[in-house]
């Protein structure tokens, strides 16, 4: 009933780490796991009297994105103070570009099962990132200010979101865009890639969006589906009670699935944004802008017609592939050694993907011209997909040539109509009910004696010709 009654707008602002040397501001390095405030200086530590100096290499990082997500990028930017008293980020405001940011207008085509969606890009702005609280119940809160000034861009959706399937699609969709780019490694689990979810739900029809609230520092595209799903359901079940919604800002706890209040909702004012008076405007020139474009490898939604029109792949199979920079490339490598590019790519949704669901991206042990020799042998009939699912499972542990295998073991596809005559007449022999049955009309009767020579011939039989050679005999 709710969701008959009641629709939700979201909109993401997703926050991710460039993938530069040295920080924003300062020139200490940019590096995940170093020991607790290692890697900080006077300038990301807030002492009084330090000076930023802009990274030109997070600018440019900065452009690419935004080319990456279609936006226009502002020639003349700047950066803004946004004043608040953090704990984790000890000068007590954090550079950021609020009035003017870098990138602004710009969108990402998704797919859903609807077909697809343009998913507005309101803006994408730089700014630093704060520090890290340790919580230790022997020593209390401690601080880490490695992260403090590492390069972060935010890129804020449209409210265009519509439902949890969307949120993830989205930001599967910008995750793999980025990493195309390859400003950005964007591991959730190491917190280079995470978004703050914006969400009001109002009454189908209406014209104005209801009360926005926002939920914090999501980390995985499940949880903030789930947080989105929840929230969703809170605030229509309030709208239904005749409550009204506080804008405020929420935290999702993954244990529970549930959203939880941390404080009313900040406003503009509330930060006090004014000019950033230690740096001057920033200038990107068009000259430079087109530079960057012209540096831009091929993004998800070119290779993905690419696949299409060259290698004759569906719009499914090649919006999956193309989802994951890893696992486009290595299909490219691997087509390049095989005539059959479609069987290749059902190998690869169907088995790999699997196989490596649980790395963050693709990664798969089998050398390409493998992986490439394995659909040959699948596509030229040497081999049936029962094989060929075995032998890929043995390719993961040891990977070498599958051809050297089948010849080697004798696992070549038995195509000989007299050969699975006799399999077929031996089964029948042995379940001599599954005759009378098929005669009946049970027409799955059929599969038990095919999954019987399939079991003699060790999965070696061609099934499309003993299920006719099957068929027929119990007729």
């Amino acid at each position: 009933m709710i969701y008959e009654k009641y629709e939700m707008a979201v909109g993401l602002e997703v926050h991710i780490e460039l993938s530069t040397a040295t920080k924003i501001f300062c020139s200490c390095p940019v590096s995940f796991g170093a020991p607790p405030n290692s890697a900080c200086c006077p300038v990301c530590m807030g002492l009084p009297g330090s000076l930023p100096t802009l990274n030109k290499k997070a600018v440019e990082y900065a452009v690419m994105a935004g080319l990456a997500t279609n936006c226009h990028i502002s020639e003349c930017s700047g950066f803004d103070r946004k004043n608040y008293f953090y704990p984790d980020l000890p000068k007590a405001y954090q550079i950021t570009q609020y009035y003017t940011p870098l990138c602004r207008d710009g969108y990402l085509d998704i797919d859903t099962e609807d077909g697809e969606r343009r998913i507005g890009i309101t803006r994408i702005h730089l700014e630093e990132d704060a520090g890290k609280l340790i919580h230790d119940k022997g020593c209390g809160t401690m601080i880490d200010l490695n992260r403090c000034g590492v390069p972060l861009i935010e890129i804020v959706s449209s409210p265009d979101i519509h439902s949890p399937a969307e949120v993830k699609a989205y930001l599967k969709k910008l995750r793999a865009v980025i990493l195309y780019t390859g400003i950005s490694d964007c591991k959730m689990n190491e917190g280079s890639l995470r978004c703050d979810v914006n969400i009001s739900v109002s009454r189908k029809g209406d014209t104005t969006l209801g009360t926005r609230c926002e939920i914090k520092n999501l980390n995985s595209f499940n949880f903030a589906a789930k947080a989105v799903e929840y929230e969703f359901r809170r605030q229509a079940e309030a709208l239904e009670r005749g409550d009204t919604v506080i804008s405020e800002t929420r935290r999702f706890d993954p244990h529970t699935g549930k959203t939880y209040t941390m404080r009313v909702k900040e406003s503009g004012e509330d930060y006090r944004y004014f000019p950033e008076p230690d740096l001057p405007p920033l200038e990107v020139s068009s000259e430079i802008i087109e530079a960057i474009r012209q540096s831009l490898p091929k993004l998800p939604d070119e290779r993905k017609r690419q696949y299409i029109s060259d290698y004759s792949l569906s719009a499914y199979d090649a919006s999956v592939i193309t989802a994951d920079k890893d696992m486009s490339d290595y299909f490219e490598a691997a087509a390049a050694h095989t005539r059959h590019p479609k069987i290749l790519a059902n190998i690869m949704i169907s088995e790999l993907l699997a196989l490596s669901a649980e790395a963050e991206s693709f990664e798969c042990p089998i050398s390409p011209s493998n992986l490439a020799s394995l659909a040959e042998l699948v596509g030229a009939g040497e081999i049936n997909s029962s094989v060929a699912k075995k032998l890929l499972r043995r390719l993961w542990e040891r990977d070498e040539d599958p051809r050297e295998i089948v010849k080697r073991e004798g696992l070549e596809q038995i195509r000989d109509a007299a050969i699975l005559q006799k399999y077929a007449e031996e089964a029948i022999a042995q379940n001599p009910r599954a005759a009378e049955d098929y005669r009946a009309g049970k027409r799955h009767a059929a599969k038990a004696v095919v999954g019987k020579v399939m079991a003699l011939t060790q999965g070696r039989a061609d099934p499309v010709l003993l299920t006719e050679i099957v068929e027929k005999a119990l007729s």
